[in-house]
């Protein structure tokens, strides 16, 4: 992970036109954010039909607790959910002071008794309130949760239908189940905080803020209302974040601070 934050700050190169796959920020964000799908580019050689259908997929996705997979009516949430909305769509200024850290497959994760997720007994982690602060909670944790083996059933209960996700889950079914072998858990950097870009009831946009030795990076998740809980929206080519950019000043961002 070191080298693609060895530039020193103010140096940022220009990212060399070519297909998205072989651009420099969205190796870095499938790296970093624990979403090993580098191997993405063989999609370019592939047809709609294969990526749809996910060859390489054998498997499928297990019977469990978690998401809806379709909308709940009026303000439903899935059985065993429950979480303090109060905040309602009031963007946070500071993160809950209730976080602790987790770890999950290779990465250390906030997680919070008021903001979520309040269920992690089961494959998915789930459950988050319905404000900003939840849906930056869901933000960090449901890409961390592909590198285990039941990217599956994260992938049909907490990435919102569409042309995306079945790229991304053609793109996942390339790697093995444990993708979380394919690297050193000391490539990976930290979360170093977040900011809520934009929030409604339906729709969230989520900056996440990472650190790798002395130099910051931002990418950008946008996130979805339904089925009871907050779902990643992934991008037109497969990617479930923007690329990776380098961040010269922290201000306006909400710090975690130092993991347990």
């Amino acid at each position: 992970m070191g080298m693609f934050f060895s530039q020193a700050r103010g140096e940022r190169r220009p990212e060399a036109p070519g297909p998205y796959w072989q651009q420099r920020g969205w190796q870095m964000s499938a790296v970093f954010l624990g979403v090993v799908v580098v191997l993405s580019g063989i999609v370019a050689l592939t047809s709609d039909g294969d990526a749809a259908g996910g060859r390489g997929d054998p498997g499928g996705t297990r019977t469990v607790a978690g998401p809806s997979e379709s909308p709940l009516p009026g303000a439903g949430r899935p059985e065993g959910c429950r979480t303090d909305d109060s905040a309602g769509d009031t963007l946070p200024k500071a993160v809950p002071d209730d976080v602790e850290w987790r770890a999950l497959n290779v990465v250390r994760l906030p997680v919070s008794a008021s903001a979520g997720p309040t269920r992690t007994d089961g494959p998915l982690w789930w459950c988050f309130a319905h404000t900003p602060a939840g849906a930056a909670l869901a933000a960090h944790i449901i890409p961390a949760q592909m590198t285990g083996p039941d990217w599956r059933t994260v992938i049909e209960r907490q990435l919102v239908a569409g042309r995306g996700r079945d790229m991304f889950k053609f793109q996942r079914s390339l790697i093995g189940d444990s993708a979380a072998d394919a690297y050193e858990s000391s490539e990976y950097g930290s979360y170093s905080g977040f900011s809520v870009l934009s929030y409604s009831e339906e729709k969230a946009s989520v900056e996440l803020v990472m650190k790798n030795g002395q130099s910051y990076g931002r990418s950008t998740i946008t996130l979805l209302w339904h089925g009871g809980d907050w779902k990643i929206v992934p991008r037109g080519n497969g990617s479930l974040y923007t690329p990776v950019e380098q961040v010269q000043s922290l201000e306006g961002r909400l710090l975690w601070g130092r993991p347990e």
